[in-house]
């Protein structure tokens, strides 16, 4: 069995867990969430922990235990804690402003560039050249994360453009004569 598909969920206090014949729901104070329910999975709810199950013996079933398993937590987490990725702008004049559900980022570019933000995805700039992307569904922070940074990737010489806090660019060396 899944390494990851035998630990159980912890679900905290003031979390609300449904389970329905196709439809996994977490509700709390940081918004609710659901997940369709893989059949080759089955889902045990006891005393507030949440136990994974394969429907069968099969290799797929298997894995998709642990990874039913960790999308569950990610909900739970989400809707208690919450995610938040970090990007960073590098570049003479490369800025970013949030407004409301919208992002404009002036990157290099003839032209501003504006970003909306899909609902339950805050954006946040601490100062002109962070861009702080909060949310309670994890694949949707990384998707917005990675389609803000897609619009002026780091390039290899200067290193110019929109990386995430974390990321290292490394920087390749210029042409001889």
């Amino acid at each position: 069995m899944s390494r990851v598909g035998k630990m159980p969920v912890t679900i905290p206090a003031g979390v609300d867990v449904s389970l329905k014949d196709d439809q996994i729901s977490v509700k709390a104070s940081g918004g609710a969430l659901s997940l369709s329910q893989s059949a080759l999975v089955k889902v045990v709810n006891d005393a507030g922990k949440l136990t994974f199950v394969p429907a069968n013996d099969s290799r797929e079933a298997d894995a998709m235990s642990g990874t039913m398993r960790q999308l569950v937590n990610n909900m739970v987490v989400g809707v208690t804690k919450g995610f938040e990725k970090k990007l960073s702008l590098v570049g003479v004049g490369y800025k970013a402003q949030a407004q409301g559900a919208k992002l404009n980022l002036a990157v290099g570019y003839s032209h501003p560039v504006n970003k909306d933000m899909p609902a339950g995805i805050a954006v946040a700039t601490p100062t002109p050249t962070e861009i702080v992307i909060k949310g309670a569904d994890r694949q949707r922070v990384g998707q917005v994360a990675a389609e803000i940074r897609a619009i002026r990737p780091p390039e290899p010489y200067k290193g110019k453009g929109i990386r995430y806090a974390d990321e290292k660019i490394t920087i390749k060396e210029t042409k001889k004569k």
